[in-house]
């Protein structure tokens, strides 16, 4: 059957979704964990001194030979298994990372081959720490455009192929690991609130991999200082945006960079320290996937529950940051027509 223009204008908007909501949480991981005792000596520091400067004990390694897009698709897989959804369901596919397997092509394809999103579209998205949020970003809005149904954002990073493991301000703190979550399209308004982004080129040279050597260089005083403004702003702006206060968060879900940092963030909007998410000590920095590994991790320790308002706020190198408030949980799906 064909549609006239008209015809086809009006079936696209019967089915049109109003918003977008996070259906699911799954993550992978390296079997190999490192403690800060395998570290330490290399960098001619002690177990004690990385945990007071950083909040890290241990942290997941990739072997030389695993792949990004295993670990992302890992992830993906475990996710959509989680919401119920089949991969051939699949319209679009972003996988947020700095360290690709390939410089091209992107991760984002492999993925979707290696799932059997076949119908998808896929590309990867560079934002460094804030990764998952502006892949979250662009997801949500295809989402709520109308223009796909359901949308993987994967957040995953390698960091242990850039970190010089005797740099003392580097090798204690990156990690690797993956981590996805389903977006799918709901018949109610979006459980994804604005989503709050911003950058500041001027900052760029403190955290950097240049090409000539390519490895991570960090200027440690300078990204702290700024990541704690940036986080602080960007989650009052979130929490104005969503049009609720700090006090109806039940979640802080940050970057995890630094257990100082989230301290100071903390500290600063006098967040009750038992709803600021705090696991970096198992998992140390994993980029873009951090934000993805603090819900599943949350979530398995019985603390994530639907419906509950969760503030995910990132910072990384650009500078860029952001954030936003997500309510917990699948909203249900959009109509296939709408009510008269």
């Amino acid at each position: 059957m064909s549609l006239t223009a008209p015809e086809c204008s009006e079936s696209i908007a019967a089915v049109l979704p109003l918003g977008a909501a996070i259906a699911s949480v799954g993550i992978s991981l390296p079997d190999t964990v490192v403690p800060n005792a395998e570290i330490a000596p290399r960098i001619g520091v002690t177990d004690e001194w990385i945990v007071r400067r950083t909040g890290i004990r241990t942290r997941h390694v990739a072997h030389p030979d695993e792949r990004l897009a295993t670990h992302a698709t890992q992830a993906a897989a475990a996710a959509l298994k989680r919401a119920g959804v089949s991969a051939g369901e699949v319209d679009l596919v972003l996988v947020a990372t700095t360290t690709p397997d390939e410089v091209m092509p992107n991760a984002a394809p492999q993925v979707a081959h290696q799932l059997g999103a076949t119908r998808a579209g896929a590309f990867d998205i560079g934002a460094a720490c804030t990764g998952f949020l502006s892949a979250l970003a662009v997801g949500a809005a295809q989402i709520e455009s109308g223009r796909v149904q359901t949308t993987l954002v994967i957040g995953a990073d390698l960091m242990s192929r850039l970190t010089d493991p005797e740099d003392r301000s580097t090798a204690a703190v990156f990690a690797d690991g993956a981590g996805a979550v389903v977006l799918r399209a709901a018949a109610q308004e979006s459980r994804i609130g604005p989503i709050v982004l911003g950058s500041d080129g001027a900052g760029a040279d403190h955290i950097i991999v240049p090409r000539s050597e390519g490895m991570i260089r960090m200027r440690g005083h300078e990204t702290f200082r700024e990541a704690v403004a940036r986080l602080s702003l960007a989650t009052v702006q979130a929490v104005r945006a969503a049009a609720v206060r700090l006090e109806d968060i039940d979640l802080f879900v940050y970057h995890q960079a630094n257990g100082r940092i989230l301290s100071a963030v903390g500290e600063r909007l006098s967040l009750p320290a038992d709803r600021v998410v705090d696991c970096i000590s198992e998992y140390g920095n994993t980029v873009a996937a951090t934000l993805p590994l603090a819900l599943a991790h949350v979530e398995n320790e019985g603390r994530l529950k639907p419906g509950q308002r969760v503030l995910l706020g990132a910072f990384g190198a650009g500078f860029t940051w952001g954030a936003t408030v997500v309510e917990w949980g699948p909203a249900p799906p959009p109509p296939t027509t709408m009510p008269s």
